[in-house]
């Protein structure tokens, strides 16, 4: 939280930190304490926003008390605020003040999504352009400054006409311009409702006209009067302007108290007794027979149906998945300035669904932040489904879930940084394979192998993975590994065992059978990409184009040729010169027999694990595998796509080179409660 303190005729530019609100506190204008008339006027005042439930248009402006200790607000929210969101807001921003402005009789606080102003003397209806707040984004201009400079007075033209075209309850705009080089400005602008429109968009024109004087070159801005307040933003902040019931009238705009005489400034009590006298009679009577002649509509012609929300289904007992969500959810803004607007250097992967940033919270806490491109084909309802998905799971085999965003067109999950980069990276190449010994892949192995036991059997869901590889695996300090990116994720009944689909996607090299031909999985199909994942650990190869000779064969095919001949140490990566050699041994034998081509014969992840831990137990010998991508079969009519694989939370800055041959397509998770 940043307060400013200063003369209420002083103009500040500050450069956006991180700071959620801007606050102003008058010194000039007296003090109160404690439990003084004022004090308690303006406690009164304050907390009765929420008794005023006909409000419904973010607008607040109200006054309490007598004389000299009478106290007078005004608060306004963004117009694309509910009003459970605008009175929170408003709510936050009073402690805010009472917390930065502790004893000024006059103070005021702009947050991103609303404005509360007090004052002991009266404010409403006044149009004041002082104190003024500049704040700017550090992020650049691309291209001519002079042309992204005429887009946006342009813009900001268009929407002050807009605003101060509006009535007494609402004076917003929002809208957006195609910018030079493929750049967007998002811009907005705002008055208090209780001014005229000619005093609106002369505060705005002011407003507009200090651009140069905080932003110039500057890719993002705000400035801040306590009448109004632009911004413009490179990213969406805004969502859709919530609609003001046209039927209601508009709240009768209180005169503009004169600026001479303290007697003409109060409110006229006298004068319109009569009309408020007939208003309170009549609205509360049209709003019982409104909503009484609603109720009878919707209960002759409602249908049942079923919605998912974030965290909110039919059930009861899941009030607790509307706590677990909204305790996870990041303001866009917060995670921006984790990211230092995204910036490229800090982009650690570019996969099919968007990309991957490196951040750093408030706290110092790592995070790693997914930001899913508009053109990846995943809705609302898929990300939702995602973020359900992610914040059951809890492992220390898994990328944990730290977070998420959901704000206009952004969706963002928020993980943990994990800081070693992915699988991948070590055990393809030549050179680093060699910081992997074997006791270090055995327990990698032995990590994965309790991941997927978990996901399967031990979760409060069972999930199918469904693009289990060797880019999707991460590992951490201390190279333990976890398992990431569960946006292609299936979750079953408890006791189903086997699903369709009719599209099918994962990596090929890594997918079953019988998923890759007629798109059938179950755990199976996660046990044979697991056996292809051991396998590639053991021999350092990939699963495709692992060469033989002046041949190129697959890794199974390369295995079971080794196997069936008896020189199984070739399938050894050259570079594991010490190690147990029973274990490697026994890791390929359980590999072969998790991608034999009959999934019944293949074993459960919960025999895997009683097959690693107990050499007691006799492995039975696997019978061929299925040779389902080799080079002849590498081409699947329509369901190829080449794909770069993201470092979802890795530290990677660029695409794998060696990327699989893989079908992308955003996340399809359903749910279906265990």
């Amino acid at each position: 939280m940043t307060a400013i303190f200063f003369l209420f005729c002083v103009c500040v530019i500050v450069i956006i930190s991180g700071a959620s609100a801007q606050t102003s506190c008058d010194n000039n204008n007296g003090n109160y304490t404690v439990n003084s008339t004022y004090y308690n006027n303006l406690n009164i005042l304050l907390s009765s926003f929420s008794t005023h439930a006909e409000i419904n248009y973010g607008f607040y402006n109200f006054s309490h008390g007598q004389g000299t200790d009478k106290a007078h607000a005004v608060g306004v929210c963004r117009g694309d605020r509910t009003q459970e969101e605008c009175l929170k807001c408003l709510n936050d921003s009073r402690v805010t003040l009472t917390k930065e402005c502790p004893n000024q009789k006059e103070a005021i606080v702009w947050d991103g999504e609303c404005s509360l102003r007090y004052s002991n003397r009266s404010i409403i209806g006044l149009m004041e352009n002082q104190p003024t707040v500049l704040l700017y984004l550090t992020l650049e201009v691309r291209g001519s400054v002079e042309q992204f400079n005429a887009t946006l007075k342009s813009l900001m033209r268009n929407l002050t006409r807009t605003a101060a075209s509006g009535d007494s309850r609402r004076k917003y705009a929002t809208g957006s311009a195609s910018a030079p080089d493929f750049q967007t400005i998002y811009g907005y602008t705002q008055c208090t409702p209780d001014l005229s429109s000619e005093d609106c968009t002369k505060c705005l024109d002011e407003a507009v006209s200090q651009i140069p004087d905080c932003c110039r070159g500057r890719a993002g801005g705000n400035v801040l009067k306590p009448s109004c307040r632009i911004r413009f933003d490179p990213y969406l902040f805004y969502g859709p302007t919530l609609k003001l019931d046209t039927d209601a009238p508009p709240p009768t705009t209180t005169p503009p108290p004169s600026r001479f005489t303290n007697n003409t400034s109060l409110h006229s009590q006298g004068k319109s007794n009569t009309s408020r006298t007939i208003m309170a009679i009549a609205v509360p009577v049209a709003s019982v027979v409104l909503a009484f002649s609603l109720l009878c509509i919707y209960l002759i012609v409602r249908k049942p149906g079923k919605e998912i929300e974030i965290g909110k289904k039919e059930d009861s007992d899941d009030e607790d998945e509307v706590t677990l969500a909204e305790s996870l959810q990041f303001k866009f803004e917060t995670i921006r300035v984790a990211t230092n607007e995204f910036v490229d250097s800090n982009k650690l992967g570019q996969g099919g669904f968007g990309a991957v940033y490196k951040g750093q919270l408030s706290d110092g806490q790592s995070i790693a932040v997914k930001r899913l491109s508009s053109a990846s084909g995943q809705g609302d309802t898929e990300f939702k489904n995602e973020v359900l998905l992610l914040a059951k799971l809890q492992h220390r085999n898994l990328v944990r879930l730290i977070g998420f965003c959901l704000e206009g067109r952004e969706r963002l999950l928020i993980y943990e940084f994990v800081p070693n980069k992915s699988l991948d990276y070590f055990i393809f190449d030549p050179i680093k394979k060699t910081q992997l010994d074997w006791q270090m892949r055995y327990q990698i192995i032995r990590g994965i192998t309790r991941g997927i036991l978990y996901l399967h059997e031990d979760s409060q869901l069972r999930i199918i993975h469904r693009d289990l590889k060797a880019s999707n695996i991460l590992l951490d300090e201390n190279m333990c590994p976890k398992i990431s990116d569960f946006g292609m994720a299936r979750l079953f009944h408890v006791d189903q065992t086997q699903a369709n689909t009719h599209r099918v996607v994962g990596t090929y090299g890594y997918m079953a059978p019988e998923y890759a031909i007629y798109g059938q999985f179950s755990t199976k199909s996660d046990v044979f990409s697991y056996g292809v994942l051991v396998l590639e650990i053991v021999s350092g190869r990939k699963s495709i184009g692992a060469r033989h000779g002046e041949t190129v064969e697959d890794l199974l095919s390369f295995t079971w040729r080794n196997w069936k001949n008896g020189t199984i140490t070739n399938i050894v990566d050259p570079t594991l010169i010490n190690g147990s050699r029973n274990e490697m041994m026994r890791c390929i034998h359980i590999g072969l027999l998790c991608v034999q081509e009959d999934m019944a014969a293949r074993p459960t992840m919960a025999s895997v694990v009683l097959m690693l831990n107990s050499y007691s137990i006799t492995l039975p010998v696997p019978s061929e595998p299925a040779f389902v991508v080799s080079s002849s079969t590498r081409s699947f009519p329509n369901m190829l796509a080449w794909e770069h694989n993201s470092r979802e939370t890795g530290s990677t800055e660029s695409t794998n080179k060696s990327a699989q041959y893989s079908v992308n397509e955003a996340s399809i998770t359903e749910l279906y409660p265990r």
